[in-house]
């Protein structure tokens, strides 16, 4: 009756020229199945973490703003990629391209109730409309941390560490953190007389590493830049060698420059500060090519890469932003901070092969051997999810149905579970589970009383 049913319907949908809808994703977005979901979730508790230690405070905001509070913030560029409309309040809103702008805004909202320094961490989804790219896509994660209501020099030192901690803690010993300082940029420009074309030529320098050379003198060049002027800008910015080379070398050339001075010595201080806390002196590179696209960028700059997967681009992205909260308050409430680009680097894990195999977040199965004792599975499971257990939650699952037991265990398998428990009416009579490691195929039998143990020593977790 109802197949005949079902299939009398889909008749109906056919003929009424409606037919099926076609499951698909706009370009540029992505599902997220729990094989790529649940190492994402990690990376933001990771992340979280981290940014607790340092003592950032999280908050949140709204994923629509008024156009205004967005538009013009991060350049031409950016504007044009705005989720931009009209709502049914007849308001002219946009979906935010990142999270700093918007904290601007809340910040001169409400610092009179923060106070100054404020330290906060913000995890949530950004829109921009640009080209699908590899590890790029027009919705994404950021993960933002930023000080605001500072210039000391010691917060865009402690941005560089943060970077440094939150890339060990992700398992990225293998990266670079790559910064440099506008002033230095600005103070160059200023020097070869194109202080009024400074947008323009910084957004053609951070597109080098995309288009190369050429294409970044030809598009300078549009602009009105000359050509000795923009080769000398390129040499300038592209000055190899160690970071006390590049920093003696704008010294020499740029050290009458009042604005470059500045820049070079908040570099030379963070890198101080830097090595003093324990940071190894590889991990940072002066890269003066180094321009961010978005405006309101005005000291330190941070791009943060993988050395097994340069081609991604950066993971984690930042500066220092002096002037954006003074389009919303006369109060100066200069910043700065950082951005983990956890979808990017999601993007990295997968082409790295570096995603671990699961598609459930818990460790232990229990496998349905016998439904008269549906309750006593659950009874079972129940002991590995008390997350009030100062061990932690390791998490556990009951099959829905008594199928064969080869059937579970591949289940169990397929979703990357550890541990199965299995039990029949022998087992209950005896008073005991069998254990199974299910990457070893390593089995034991235990009592009721040893049973949380045996899984913990399965498990390899020493906390008994």
């Amino acid at each position: 009756m109802f197949p005949l049913f079902a299939l009398s319907v889909t008749l109906w949908f056919v003929l009424s020229g409606m037919g099926m809808i076609e499951p698909r994703t706009l370009s540029g977005f992505r599902d997220y199945p729990p094989a790529l979901m649940i190492p994402r979730e990690r990376l933001m508790e990771t992340a979280r973490r981290v940014y607790r230690s340092y003592g950032f405070a999280p908050i949140d905001t709204p994923a629509l703003e008024y156009t205004e509070i967005l538009l013009g913030k991060g350049g031409q560029e950016t504007d044009k990629q705005l989720y931009r409309f009209t709502d049914n309040g007849d308001r002219d809103v946009a979906l935010r391209f990142d999270l700093t702008v918007p904290f601007a805004r809340f910040a001169a909202q409400h610092i009179g109730q923060l106070g100054t320094p404020f330290k906060r961490y913000h995890i949530g989804p950004v829109w921009r409309g640009e080209r699908p790219q590899k590890g790029r896509y027009r919705e994404f994660l950021q993960c933002d941390f930023d000080i605001i209501g500072t210039t000391s020099n010691a917060a865009d030192a402690e941005t560089a560490l943060v970077i440094y901690d939150l890339m060990r803690a992700l398992g990225f010993e293998r990266s670079i953190l790559r910064i440099n300082n506008r002033m230095v940029l600005n103070g160059l420009l200023e020097e070869l007389g194109l202080a009024g074309q400074t947008k323009s030529v910084l957004i053609a320098l951070d597109k080098l590493p995309k288009i190369g050379r050429d294409a970044v003198l030809k598009e300078m060049a549009e602009h009105g830049v000359g050509a000795e002027q923009a080769a000398r800008v390129l040499d300038m910015t592209t000055t190899a060698g160690s970071n006390d080379d590049v920093l003696a070398r704008f010294e020499r050339d740029f050290g009458g420059n009042a604005t470059a001075a500045e820049g070079v010595r908040r570099l030379r201080e963070l890198l101080t500060v830097a090595r003093t806390a324990g940071v190894p002196e590889d991990f940072i590179q002066i890269d003066a090519s180094i321009a961010r696209g978005l405006d309101y960028y005005t000291g330190t700059i941070y791009e943060t890469f993988l050395l097994e997967k340069l081609d991604i681009g950066s993971v984690c992205s930042g500066g220092r932003y002096d002037n954006l909260a003074s389009l919303y308050t006369k109060q100066q409430l200069p910043g700065v901070g950082a951005s983990l680009g956890l979808d990017r680097l999601l993007a990295a894990m997968e082409e790295l092969d570096l995603l671990p195999k699961v598609q459930t977040p818990a460790k232990v199965f229990v496998a349905q051997f016998d439904a008269k004792y549906v309750g006593d599975y659950q009874r079972v499971a129940s002991r590995f999810r008390d997350v009030r257990d100062p061990r932690g939650v390791i998490g556990a699952e009951v099959f829905p149905e008594p199928k064969k037991i080869g059937q579970q265990l591949q289940y169990a398998e397929k979703r990357g579970f550890a541990i199965a428990i299995i039990a029949g009416s022998d087992e209950f009579e005896k008073g005991v589970w069998k254990l199974k490691h299910l990457a070893t195929r390593e089995e034991k039998v235990v009592t009721d009383d040893e049973l949380e143990s045996a899984v913990d020593e399965l498990l390899g977790r020493n906390v008994r």
